[in-house]
């Protein structure tokens, strides 16, 4: 079945453990990237957006889709620049951090953080669909809003995951 946003294919796959094979659904979908962009005094650009998953607005970092012939790195730049506005410095470190497999029990893709420090405001040019809002976050305040449950997207706990261990060396 194929749809705008994935394709599911089933396939017969063998347990390594008991030999036994059974039909397994995955979703194919592109690869996703997520930006964690600082603004060089202790904030981090921030997108406050409606989800219709889970039918609420969230706050999350930018992200989305990787498009054909686009690596992470490119697709997190245009990803930033398209929904926030906000573009890199000059002399900025862009570079990726971390990558996760979102569901590897279904899906296939991959999603990469990159890091963008930093960044300076412009002109945002959200998909038509997008009802974006941006905020600069005080960076140290990232930790209590997930704690607090106000940053929920699994993907940017991982992002902000990724960030802590790269700043404290643990990559």
């Amino acid at each position: 079945m194929q749809t705008p946003v994935f394709s599911i294919r089933q396939h017969e796959a063998r347990s390594p453990r008991t030999g036994r094979t059974a039909p397994f659904l995955v979703l194919d979908t592109a690869d996703w990237v997520n930006v964690i962009a600082r603004d060089g005094h202790g904030h981090v650009v921030m997108v406050e957006q409606y989800r219709h998953g889970t039918d609420s607005v969230t706050l999350e970092i930018p992200g989305g889709i990787v498009d054909p012939g686009e690596d992470a790195v490119t697709a997190a730049l245009r990803e930033l620049a398209e929904e926030s506005g906000y573009r890199p410095a000059p002399g900025a470190t862009i570079t990726a951090i971390g990558c996760v497999e979102p569901n590897p029990a279904i899906q296939s893709n991959r999603c990469t953080t990159v890091l963008v420090d930093p960044v300076l405001p412009g002109q945002a040019a959200p998909d038509p669909l997008e009802d974006i809002v941006v905020h600069l976050v005080d960076e140290a305040a990232l930790g209590p809003l997930v704690a607090r449950g106000v940053i929920t997207h699994g993907l940017v706990v991982a992002a902000l995951t990724h960030l802590h261990l790269y700043e404290s060396g643990a990559r």
